[in-house]
């Protein structure tokens, strides 16, 4: 099954991970957070993956200085929401219930986030009507 224009692979993924928690950074900087004892092909290595990002609009690259800084150019959340969304379209049919139910059924919750998911299913909720009232 071909991949959409916005998915990621697992090793562009990693790259992405590091943008997300340093910041800007260098290719010389990704490759060296990656692979601590690097050599010249991981170099590159990362230097296609970041091409094959900036293909995907997922990194931008600041081309000003005479070194390239590489950015995040989709936020963690999006590309988590975009997953989940993929992953609940395969396999329940566009559903998120099974997908939620599974989560909350097979993790350990603190009361912290038991109050977080009623405040989000509370905000979901409809709002009631207001009747008018008969003149």
């Amino acid at each position: 099954m071909a991949r959409t224009p916005q998915d990621v692979t697992d090793a562009e993924l990693a790259v992405l991970q590091v943008l997300w928690d340093a910041g800007p950074l260098p290719i010389r900087r990704i490759t060296e957070v990656l692979y601590p004892a690097g050599k010249p092909a991981q170099y590159a290595t990362v230097q296609k993956l970041l091409e094959r990002l900036e293909a995907k609009q997922c990194v931008t690259r600041d081309r000003s200085m005479p070194t390239h800084v590489f950015r995040a150019a989709i936020d963690r959340d999006d590309l988590v929401g975009r997953r989940l969304q993929a992953v609940a379209e395969k396999l329940c049919g566009g559903s998120w219930t099974p997908l939620l139910t599974h989560l909350v059924a097979n993790q350990s919750l603190s009361e912290a986030d038991r109050d977080l998911l009623r405040a989000l299913i509370q905000e979901q909720a409809p709002k009631p009507r207001r009747r008018k009232e008969s003149a």
